[in-house]
């Protein structure tokens, strides 16, 4: 590997690294992949975004099963649900979408090289080195011009603990044999309240603790309420302003005592329990202590160009300090890094224009400014709200609840945010992106035509809302 100089070597490879992997490739340049497991595509693919979504959709066709005759879908008896096939189908999307990166790899020209890469020092006359430790513990060495960081990030625990068969992360809950009769989930972020919708779906009895005060403290307080009010109806326990105390291994399961925001002692036991309380990047074994590069609470600091303090390196996706640990800001935080070594136009990563999806049932997406962050900012706005109930795809599709709101600067209405709940709104708020990067005005909007009967249609009446003009409400 010595002595093939690479444009940029590339240290991981979840959707930041393969992403940047592509992209160079696209650009010309040569580029080297470096990645510690056997198989391409980090947590996203195989313990995170990917398996699952794919869980979450066969959550949301045994709830239309649940009521088939109303569908009318008769002479099919009591569904039973397989886990096995369950997990086979999970676990078939996944190996697709893995070969189909070991395609894409090729078809870029891009060089995947097995093993764990470490940072050596400064480039020296203006290549840099990086260490490869393949399985067998052999280092060997490759040279670039330029290297992209992406080693992302892993499952924060607490107390100490370590993940078994009952105190769970991500990557545990993914490879249950069957669902349990009982979780608890500690943190109401996405990953708490999804992997929540998922289990409740299949009959698991859920108990959801939160430190912060709302339920996905994130998004607007609309949302965290309407949320959280579909939750208790779907008979999800949602506990939020919560401190976790302890978390015990009994006889049968796991006990977990939290104090409420009035001071009391709760204590509750379930078959499992899942720690859901963020992720720490994986900053800790880069050789990062032998460069400039400066780190904030173990994150790293980069310019607009993804750049950190040594020159040549760069940094991307989880690791990246001030960036939203999502797959697709990670991907295009690799696009600007390769655009940048390429000598090649770039825009740097907007916070304000990142879209959040939360795949629950109601499904969350928002972007921009929620109305408490417009107001503290002193700004003059609008807000419109408008109500799935009021949108005839809405009642056609069986998924009534749930809302737009749309904030708008009161004198030019220009959308600031959007922040959706309810049917496809993990979709419905690429919309709302592409409008906000237009500058679109409510006026604009209000005159844009939305297709008849669609869930989009919602947006429309959203818009219109601002004004107090929607259509159906």
């Amino acid at each position: 590997m010595a002595d093939i100089l690479y444009d940029v070597a590339i240290i991981g490879s979840g959707p930041a690294g393969y992403t940047a992997a592509i992209r160079g490739g696209q650009l010309g340049l040569k580029v080297a992949l470096i990645e510690a497991d056997n198989v391409l595509g980090g947590t996203c693919l195989h313990v995170g975004c990917i398996p699952t979504k794919a869980l979450l959709f066969n959550a949301e066709i045994w709830d239309h099963l649940k009521h088939a005759a109303e569908y009318g879908i008769v002479g099919i008896g009591t569904p039973q649900l397989d886990w096995t096939a369950v997990q086979k189908r999970k676990n078939a999307i996944v190996t697709k979408h893995t070969k189909g990166l070991e395609f894409l790899m090729k078809k870029n020209k891009v060089t995947v090289v097995p093993g764990y890469g470490r940072l050596t020092g400064p480039a020296k006359d203006g290549v840099h080195t990086v260490d490869v430790t393949g399985t067998n513990g052999e280092v060997k060495q490759l040279q670039a011009k330029n290297i992209v960081l992406a080693t992302g990030s892993e499952a924060r625990m607490l107390f100490g603990m370590k993940p078994d068969d009952r105190i769970l992360t991500n990557i545990e809950i993914l490879a249950l044999n069957e669902p349990p009769k009982s979780l608890i989930i500690i943190g109401a972020g996405a990953v708490g309240v999804e992997f929540g919708s998922i289990f409740r779906s299949f009959g698991t009895e859920i108990t959801i603790v939160e430190f912060l005060p709302r339920a996905v403290p994130v998004e607007d307080e609309d949302i965290s309420k309407e949320l959280t009010r579909v939750f208790k109806k779907r008979g999800i326990d949602v506990n939020a302003g919560c401190k976790v105390e302890k978390i015990e291994k009994t006889e049968t399961g796991v006990k977990v005592t939290w104090t409420t925001a009035n001071g009391k002692s709760v204590e509750k036991e379930a078959e499992k329990v899942l720690v859901a309380v963020g992720r720490a990047p994986r900053t800790g074994d880069a050789g990062i202590d032998k460069t400039k590069i400066e780190l904030d609470r173990g994150f790293v600091k980069v310019n607009e160009a993804q750049q950190t303090a040594e020159p040549g390196i760069y940094a991307i996706g989880d690791i990246v300090a001030g960036l939203p640990q999502l797959a697709h800001v990670g991907g295009m935080s690799g696009i600007v890094a390769v655009s940048k070594i390429a000598g090649r136009p770039f825009r740097a990563v907007r916070h304000d224009r990142i879209p959040g999806a939360t795949y629950s049932d109601p499904q969350i997406g928002s972007a921009g400014l929620t109305e408490a962050q417009a107001r503290e900012k002193g700004l003059e706005i609008k807000v419109g709200k408008f109500p799935f109930a009021g949108n005839s795809k809405a009642s056609i599709v069986d998924s009534h609840d749930g809302f737009v709101k749309i904030v708008a600067d009161a004198k030019y209405g220009e959308i600031l945010g959007v922040h959706i709940i309810g049917p496809q709104a993990t979709e419905l708020i690429a919309e709302a992106i592409a409008v906000m990067e237009l500058e679109g005005t409510v006026d604009d909007l209000m005159f844009t035509i939305h297709a008849h009967p669609t869930i989009s249609e919602a947006m429309l009446d959203a818009y219109a809302a601002v004004e107090g003009m929607a259509i159906n409400a």
